[in-house]
């Protein structure tokens, strides 16, 4: 079994204005849960807490790539992985579900084949920290 250890954050102050996308993410996270144990709930703690960051979310959590974040998503986020059938970059990918969620569509084109930002989304992400 292994054993993530999740290191510390910078980025563990929220500005109030973003309080209701940090929940977002916590509800969204919780309800893609594989079990609820405490390492889990940890877990969703953290990459909430990274989403607030400024970089890819894998830089934010401090993996070594993304490869790393999406076996932890695929092991921990079971149902949600597989809903990012197009391998977009999760946090893009975070957003868009919650946007989905609450019936806001805010993307250019009705599919992302054919979007002028595809690129943004699923476009190859810099491996440097």
């Amino acid at each position: 079994m292994q054993v993530l250890t999740i290191p510390s954050l910078a980025v563990t102050i929220r500005a109030d204005n973003r309080m209701d996308e940090y929940d977002d993410i916590i509800e969204l996270l919780t309800d893609h849960r594989s079990d609820d144990s405490e390492e889990t709930r940890r877990i969703i703690v953290f990459i909430a807490e990274a989403c607030m960051g400024n970089n890819h979310l894998w830089q934010d959590m401090q993996l070594p790539n993304r490869t790393a974040l999406s076996e932890l998503m695929q092991n921990k986020f079971p149902t949600l992985a597989a809903k990012n059938t197009g391998d977009m970059k999760w946090k893009k990918f975070f957003y868009k579900q919650l946007c989905e969620r609450a019936d806001i569509f805010i993307c250019k084109s009705p599919t992302c084949g054919v979007c002028v930002d595809y690129n943004k989304c699923f476009g190859a992400e810099d491996d440097a920290v």
